[in-house]
């Protein structure tokens, strides 16, 4: 009975070392890319945690720096900021911030490089947003357009409308900003403070507000 089973123990030994002869490498392979993958997706969390403390650090600065009206003091700041820590909502954001606090002149640059570099892309969008202001402002309707033509996220839609109506009234195009603001004022949250804005850009172009009604209401 022993020889038996002692039998079956060196069969089943036998038919295991054949299976590792064979598949021992691959899986070992597998099981090594698995290990490495695992120990680089916490490796680049933690880099992300640190870099993300880092530019925290800087943001603070630089909003301090804003608050204290030392904008001479900000602009190297952010300059260092955006080389450092390009990929960074952070940086995005004082950088939005930044531009706020800005002459129109200075301001560019930095909406131009949020526009391009930042991160995430509603934070692009905003910024396209205002570059698109600052244009308008300036009388640049070709800039201005492009501006919102690169905006892609739905959220902003209305303000695009407004931004366009506003373009359109540059143009003297009285019938395309009717039909902007109209889309601009039925797109914004009635309890939106610019809103009443809008509101009054209708109202200047022969629009009364309550007779518009939304599509799916119009039904």
């Amino acid at each position: 009975m022993a020889s038996a089973l002692d039998l079956q123990e060196q069969e089943q030994l036998d038919n295991l070392k054949a299976f590792w002869a064979k598949w021992g490498n691959l899986i070992t392979t597998l099981a090594t890319v698995v290990l490495l993958a695992f120990a680089g997706w916490n490796a680049w969390n933690w880099y992300q945690r640190e870099q993300g403390l880092k530019a925290s650090v800087m943001y603070e600065a630089i909003e301090q720096a804003i608050e204290a009206k030392q904008l001479d003091k900000a602009a190297p700041l952010m300059a260092e900021m955006q080389k450092q820590f390009a990929a960074m909502p952070y940086t995005t954001q004082a950088t939005l911030v930044l531009a706020q606090a800005s002459s129109a002149e200075k301001a560019q640059p930095l909406l131009a490089w949020a526009a391009a570099q930042g991160k995430p892309q509603d934070l692009r969008d905003l910024a396209q947003l205002r570059l698109a202001g600052l244009h308008l402002e300036a009388k640049r309707a070709a800039e201005a357009e492009k501006a919102l033509a690169a905006i892609q996220s739905p959220a902003f839609e209305a303000l695009v409308a407004d931004r366009r109506g506003d373009l359109a009234l540059l143009a003297k195009d009285s019938a395309k900003a009717r039909d902007q603001y109209s889309k601009a004022y039925l797109g914004l949250d009635a309890e939106l403070p610019y809103r009443r804005l809008v509101e009054a850009k209708l109202m200047s172009v022969g629009v009364d507000p309550g007779t518009l009604v939304k599509p799916a209401e119009a039904k």
